[in-house]
């Protein structure tokens, strides 16, 4: 391992890059129009691609990398690696999504600010090695996602979603700085490799191991609210509905994410070994078997085409979990690596689903000043005068039911099949249960692709407006992708594999 105390390795610009640019993007915005801010985070991000190659490199050459300053430490190893890429990925493509989106709507600057703000404290939270500062991170996300969700502060319907948002994400935040407490108080240390080997070493007493039991607790309640944990999701269908489109593919595609590694960055290091690590599994388990099943139910009644993506968001996460569960329960490394490709490919899959639709809604309302939401039966026709946008909005959400050659299907297969070399009788009737329940989205994505491609168009989709380029960009480089790494996944493997070694080596 790489220790770097004196100067910045690589994966620090990934941190510092888009956090100094947020105020810059900001002032620029107010002092000389909302047209440089957009270019600005758009540059930002772009140059930022480029420490992320060399951190990438690093991390292949070197093996994970770590920065002390004072009581910080950071670590960039295979999931920071692939939080990073996921979120600077989609974040540079909501940017130029956005571009047009966005345009003339009040308080641009502070829009495209914010953006980059959450985009860089994702990547510091990703590389947090400490409980103290996962949790400033983990807050700092909340804080500059929600004022992204509450974007459209003059509709009721907005503020409701950021109101709720806002509570729960401070109630999951005052559990997990609770747990922080209990950990330190049963170990004395924050750091996470300092609190693995004590829990490991010290043979715990009984009341250090109802202490360690009660943080694991707090923490898997505080971050599985941003991770979208049954039943701790209630805000999830409100904000990903009511927030700028943009928005919805960022929330959706890396936050819940991003809650989901803080939450297994956090619990591993309080595991030790043997027997506890399994039961963890079984937690992860439950989990997604609640998470699938709750996630297509609640989406199949959805009229809303972007609160059926957000409900189907529950059930994607329950795919991830199944891989992690397995891989704790069972210690299957393939099922972990499938976790860690699926968590990659629905980044992709719903963020592409998500710029689509707010791409087809932009050009039926935002257009001509209206922020109404997108009915299902709006899309009529779209094929036929957006046929860019309806394929891409078809190729996600078949990826993400899981048809081949797509990259949703050989995300789940790979989990399918870690499921099955596992050996093991439970196991093996969850991994059915996913495949059944992925073929019940079919139910609710089948009927949306029907309506783009069989139907009459719209009255609002004969009224629409022109989509603009900088909308359609994205889309065509999203969808490439979505095709591209289901028919060949190995591309992909320099992000998966690190990222299910990581995982895999905190247990």
């Amino acid at each position: 391992m790489a220790l770097w105390t004196s100067s910045l390795h690589p994966f620090l610009w990934l941190i510092v890059i888009p956090v100094l640019a947020s105020p810059v993007v900001y002032l620029a915005g107010r002092l000389a129009g909302a047209a440089l801010a957009r270019w600005l985070a758009l540059i930002a991000l772009i140059v930022t691609c480029a420490p992320c190659v060399l951190a990438a490199q690093e991390l292949a050459a070197n093996g994970a990398a770590t920065f002390t300053l004072g009581l910080v430490q950071l670590q960039f190893d295979g999931l920071s690696l692939l939080l990073a890429g996921l979120a600077l990925g989609l974040g540079t493509s909501v940017t130029l999504f956005s571009n047009a989106y966005m345009r003339g709507e009040t308080g641009e600057e502070k829009y495209y600010a914010a953006l980059l703000a959450m985009i860089g404290v994702m990547v510091g939270l990703g590389c947090a090695n400490d409980l103290f500062n996962l949790w400033v991170w983990f807050e700092a996300m909340a804080v500059s996602s929600y004022m992204l969700v509450a974007f459209y502060r003059d509709q009721p319907a907005s503020l409701e979603a950021g109101v709720k948002y806002l509570v729960q994400s401070a109630a999951g935040s005052v559990l997990v700085l609770l747990g922080i407490a209990a950990v330190f108080g049963a170990t004395g240390q924050l750091s996470l490799a300092s609190i693995a080997d004590s829990v490991r070493q010290a043979g715990a007493t009984q009341a250090t191991s109802a202490g360690l039991l009660a943080a694991g607790a707090l923490m898997t309640v505080g971050f599985g609210v941003k991770a979208a944990l049954v039943p701790l999701h209630t805000w999830l269908p409100d904000a990903h509905s009511q927030a700028p489109s943009g928005i919805s593919a960022m929330l959706s595609g890396v936050v819940i994410e991003a809650g989901l590694i803080a939450l297994l960055r956090a619990v591993s290091a309080l595991l030790g070994e043997g027997d506890a690590v399994a039961r963890f599994g079984q937690l992860l388990l439950l989990f997604a078997a609640l998470n699938m099943m709750l996630g297509n139910l609640l989406a199949l009644k959805q009229t809303q085409v972007k609160r059926m993506l957000a409900f189907s968001s529950l059930s994607h996460m329950g795919y991830m979990l199944l891989g992690f569960g397995v891989a704790a329960y069972t210690g299957q490394s393939a099922a972990a690596q499938g976790g860690m490709f699926h968590m990659l490919s629905h980044g992709l899959m719903k963020g592409l689903a998500f710029l689509a639709a707010g791409a087809l809604l932009y050009t039926l309302y935002v257009a001509k000043g209206a922020h109404g939401p997108l009915m299902v039966n709006d899309l009529n026709g779209a094929a036929r005068r957006y046929p860019l946008a309806a394929l891409a909005l078809g190729v996600a959400v078949l990826g993400l039911a899981g048809l081949p050659p797509l990259v949703g299907f050989m995300s789940k297969w790979q989990i399918f099949v870690g499921g099955f070399q596992a050996g093991d009788t439970l196991v093996a009737l969850l991994v059915i249960f996913a495949a059944l329940n992925s073929v019940l989205s079919l139910a609710y994505y089948a009927p949306l692709v029907n309506a783009m491609y069989r139907r009459e168009p719209s009255h609002a989709v004969r009224l629409g407006a022109a989509m603009p380029p900088t909308m359609i960009v994205p889309l065509v480089v999203m969808s490439i992708l979505v095709i591209a790494l289901g028919v060949w996944p190995t591309l992909i493997a320099w992000l998966t594999e690190p990222a299910g070694q990581a995982l895999l080596a905190g247990w």
